[in-house]
């Protein structure tokens, strides 16, 4: 090879949290360029990284007892209280190599964008994707589904759907959101579809998976036709769980992560399927949010084996579970991108071209 062929190697800045998300998303910005065939682009689960932002969503909680309790927290250096993470055993940043897991820390000072910090942080990551809407997700409320302490979820769940309507979507029409549904607490569910199902920018409703709680509870019932109502969907996000006795026996993180992430919806996705709520609620749109893709097929494959074989335990059921599962919709990112095969196979099972 000879020396002309050779490009240039010049020393860059180190990528950390504080760096401008203009400069280490600059490759997708050149790639959106080499697609812009798509009319329409939505990234249906941003993940907002609350840690700077949990003071404002704090100070809205209706409880004067968490409220006191959390902000004395803070005081003391906590920097997510009463969100039941698991802060000592987080390895989702590897080691500092995804820095932004931390929470971005650029400066947003830039005079010619306006508002919030955050909707200015998302405003770039859109621009610079080439992406026409996202629609965020509060990663630390994850697990909040098994917190312990009474109430928690209860009114995080309707200060951050406050902080939300009230501070961040009105700032910005191409940032849309989900209502946080409490779901331990089926008449709250209620109080805030009631509430929030109009609201602009407000197009759907939000259960995180990791809980244990049986989605086909006759107690949830009336909720999933006030939904239905609203003709807006009802999304099960999935996420990991290492305190679950099953997944304590795993000792990394990798295998935490590859098994516990698709756990949870999984089960309710079964009881969902095999006690025939699409049946009961054909105009409910639900959507099942990470967790990859692999796990539909396998599921597809299961359930209607089972199914074949004992009818007569899921009465209500009028097709196979799998033209259910096709009927509903996925997202996952990344994909399992490893075998292509595999991944076509998974696409043509769960109808993705429709």
């Amino acid at each position: 090879m000879n020396d002309d062929s050779r490009q240039t190697v010049r020393d860059l800045p180190e990528i950390t949290a504080a760096t401008d998300t203009r400069d280490y998303l600059s490759h997708a910005a050149r790639f959106a360029q080499q697609h812009e065939k798509y009319e329409l682009i939505v990234d249906v689960d941003a993940h907002l990284q609350e840690a700077q932002f949990w003071p404002e969503i704090i100070d809205l909680l209706e409880n004067d007892v968490l409220k006191q309790t959390a902000q004395a927290m803070l005081k003391g250096g906590s920097v997510m209280p009463l969100s039941n993470l698991a802060p000592g055993q987080n390895f989702q940043s590897m080691a500092g190599r995804v820095p932004h897991q931390s929470g971005p820390r650029e400066p947003t000072d830039d005079p010619d964008t306006g508002g919030h910090r955050f909707v200015q942080i998302v405003r770039r990551t859109m621009n610079t994707m080439g992406v026409d809407y996202q629609v965020i997700f509060p990663t630390a409320m994850l697990l909040l589904g098994l917190s312990p302490v009474d109430g928690a979820e209860l009114y995080l769940a309707r200060a951050y759907n406050r902080w939300l309507r009230d501070t961040i979507l009105p700032q910005e029409k191409r940032i849309l959101g989900m209502v946080y549904l409490p779901f331990n607490s089926q008449e709250e569910c209620e109080k805030l579809v009631k509430e929030f199902s109009s609201v602009p920018g407000i197009i759907g409703f939000t259960v995180t998976s990791v809980r244990n709680v049986p989605v086909h509870s006759s107690s949830y019932m009336r909720l999933y036709a006030m939904i239905e109502e609203t003709g807006k969907p009802l999304v099960f996000h999935a996420g990991p769980n290492w305190n679950d006795a099953s997944f304590q026996m795993l000792n990394r993180f990798i295998s935490m992560h590859a098994l516990s992430f698709v756990h949870y919806n999984m089960i309710h996705m079964t009881n969902w399927i095999v006690n025939a709520i699409p049946e009961r609620f054909p105009k409910l749109k639900t959507l099942w949010v990470e967790g990859g893709l692999a796990w539909i097929p396998y599921l597809m494959q299961r359930l209607d084996h089972e199914f074949l074989m004992r009818q007569n335990e899921a009465p209500g059921l009028k097709k196979l579970p799998s033209d259910y599962m096709k009927e509903m919709y996925f997202s996952s990112q990344p994909m399992e991108q490893v075998h292509p095969n595999a991944l076509k196979v998974t696409m043509d099972m769960m109808n993705a071209e429709t």
